[in-house]
Order: structure tokens, then C-alpha cells, then sequence
């Protein structure tokens, strides 16, 4: 997908040889450390003719090479671990990076102590404030004020299970005049639009992929969402009450551990893959019609957000930025000294 959206967004992207490690033996894992080699080298060659300041690695296996290179080139470096649950490629650099940018607390078991910065994840600025966005969602969406309003995203890519779960008690749905909205992704959207074509639409909204997401937040009392980390940003961000419903099909089953750093808090209400085809639409109507559980998810959601972690995360940056042009110029002088 960024290969696509971030030229669109109007900046060059390089792509990498590079591919995770599955959990079976196929012939992609026997060249991994083929193109580990490959890409570190061409890493290398792509920092020399940048020559960039500083370089940040979200982690995954995309990340890697490029870390690796910028801390073997002693450019200053970030790790900017997403979820609760640190990846493979982020423990493997943490020791050499300059700065580590966590999204959650105890994050010292997978990273040196004295290199976390408590950071959050960044998010979209056009969620900061959807509180005086509401009326405008509902007109947007041709929605009543009165009525309970549901949300379900599952990605850009849609959520299988999430899809089907919905699906299934549509009309559970509509029978108790519940409004939705709900992005299926692309992969889904024919399907899911053609599943509920025959019943009353005025109250369903279907989309593929929701580019206002502002909106839909301001438009929804509950989200039904899978547990991603900049989901769960955006989720403690725009305050809303919540049910995850964690991607089995994810390394280290990281989603799920997002999801319990959030239930462990009173924060969320959490669904297994498992369960969702029998308790998820159940579960949202009754979490739509119980206000005073709405209302302590979202002040316990609300008083986990970070909703400045992307100055925070840059103000990092520009920190290591600065001190490594402070001994560069330290440096020069000396030699400038010792010459004379």
C-alpha cells in the first residue's frame, strides 16, 4: 500500500529486497539472509547518497536494513515501537539506535531504560479535535442525532472476520434501529454490499475505505475495531467507546496484547477472533444501550491518549539532530586548533 499512497502523498519511496520470516520452512526463508545482505548494502548506498540528518524505523522487517545501515554509518537513529508488544526488528537494533519512541508504558523489558522516550504513536491531525464535528458527521452521513450510531472498521484492507460477524447480525442491527457505518475494505466491499442490498439502506452506510475518518469518529457512539496500534491510537485519541477484536494473523499475536493493555485499564471491551461470529454484534447493542458503560470507556480511553506524540516524537529527533551537529562543529574546531 505505501508504495502507491506515499508518492501520491508527493514524496520518493525506495523499495527494499527484503521479506519477513514465515513460520514454515518455504524457499523465501531459505533467501532471507540473501536478501538481508542485499538490502543492508543497498541500504548503505542509499544513506551515503541521501546523506540524511536522522533516520527512524517504525519496525517490521522493512525497517531492518535501513537501521542497521544508518547506526553502522553512526547517523542518528530512532525506533519508533508502535505496540505493546516489541518486534524483532526493533529488539535487534535497540542497542544501537540513538533513541527508542514507545506508545506504552513498561516498554524497559524489551528496550535499554535510559534510550525510551514515552512518546505515544502518531495520528492524523484531523482527529485531534472531533468534539465540534458531530452534527456535521450526522448530515454528512444523512444520520438522525437521536439514534445510536455504530462504526466498524477493520483497515484499509478490510477484517474477514469482522465483515462476516456484521454481516451475519445485520439485521440485529436494524431491528434495533441502529445506524452504521462501516468500511469493509476492498477486498470486502462487493460482497458486503451485495449482502445487504435488500434490506432498508437509509441507516447503513458501506464503504470500502472511509477518507474522512474525522467524521465517521464524530458520527459514532461505539467502534468496533481490529486492535493495530495506530487504531488504538486514534481510538484513545478521539475518546471513543470500544471493542477490539485482535488480528490472529499478525506476528507474536501483537494486536491482542494492544487490546489487554487497554481492558486491563477499563478502557476497551475486547472480542476474540474466535468469538466474534457469535458475541460481537451482540456485544455492541448492549454497549450501545448502556450510556454509563459508554461514558466510563471513554474517560478511560481518553486519559490513555497521547495526542501530541508526533511533536513529541520529532522533538526527539531534532534533540540528536543538534547534538550531533554540536560535535561535528566541536570536532572541526579541534582539528582546526590542533592544524594552526
Amino acid at each position: 500500500m505505501e508504495m502507491t499512497r506515499v508518492p501520491e502523498a508527493g514524496y520518493k519511496i525506495i523499495g527494499l529486497w527484503i521479506s519477513g520470516l514465515q513460520r514454515s520452512l518455504t524457499i523465501s526463508n531459505l533467501l532471507f539472509p540473501v536478501k538481508v545482505i542485499v538490502s543492508y548494502v543497498r541500504a548503505i548506498a542509499i544513506l551515503k547518497n541521501f546523506k540524511p540528518d536522522a533516520v527512524i524505523g517504525t519496525g517490521g522487517y522493512a525497517s531492518g536494513p535501513i537501521m542497521m545501515a544508518a547506526t553502522r554509518l553512526g547517523i542518528p537513529s530512532v525506533v519508533q515501537e508502535q505496540n505493546s508488544f516489541a518486534g524483532l526488528a526493533n529488539k535487534q537494533v535497540a542497542k544501537r539506535v540513538s533513541k527508542v519512541c514507545v506508545a506504552y508504558s513498561g516498554m524497559e523489558k524489551y528496550f535499554p531504560k535510559e534510550k525510551i522516550a514515552f512518546t505515544g504513536n502518531p495520528v492524523r491531525k484531523d482527529i485531534l479535535d472531533i468534539g465540534n464535528k458531530r452534527e456535521q458527521a450526522l448530515n454528512k452521513y444523512g444520520f438522525d442525532a437521536g439514534v445510536k450510531t455504530l462504526l466498524v472498521i477493520g483497515g484499509s484492507l478490510g477484517a474477514r472476520t469482522i465483515n462476516e460477524s456484521i454481516l451475519a447480525g445485520i439485521e440485529k442491527l436494524i431491528d434495533a434501529d441502529i445506524q452504521v457505518i462501516w468500511q469493509t475494505g476492498k477486498g470486502y466491499y462487493e460482497t458486503c454490499k451485495a449482502g445487504v442490498a435488500k434490506y432498508d439502506l437509509r441507516k447503513i452506510r458501506v464503504h470500502d475505505f472511509v477518507k474522512e475518518m474525522d467524521l465517521a469518529y464524530a458520527a459514532a457512539d461505539v467502534v468496533i475495531s481490529r486492535a493495530g496500534a495506530l487504531a488504538v491510537s486514534e481510538l484513545c485519541v478521539t475518546g471513543k467507546a470500544c471493542i477490539l477484536v485482535p488480528s490472529p494473523n499478525v506476528a507474536e499475536d501483537h494486536q491482542t496484547k494492544n487490546a489487554k493493555a487497554l481492558t486491563d485499564q477499563q478502557a476497551a471491551v475486547l472480542v476474540t477472533d474466535k468469538e466474534a461470529s457469535a458475541k460481537l454484534v451482540e456485544e455492541a447493542l448492549r454497549l450501545l444501550f448502556d450510556n454509563q458503560r459508554i461514558k466510563q470507556l471513554q474517560f478511560n480511553i481518553t486519559a490513555m491518549a497521547r495526542p501530541f506524540a508526533t511533536r513529541d516524537i520529532v522533538d526527539e529527533v531534532e534533540r540528536l539532530i543538534e547534538v550531533k551537529h554540536k560535535k561535528a562543529t566541536s570536532e572541526v574546531k579541534g582539528l582546526s586548533i590542533v592544524m594552526n
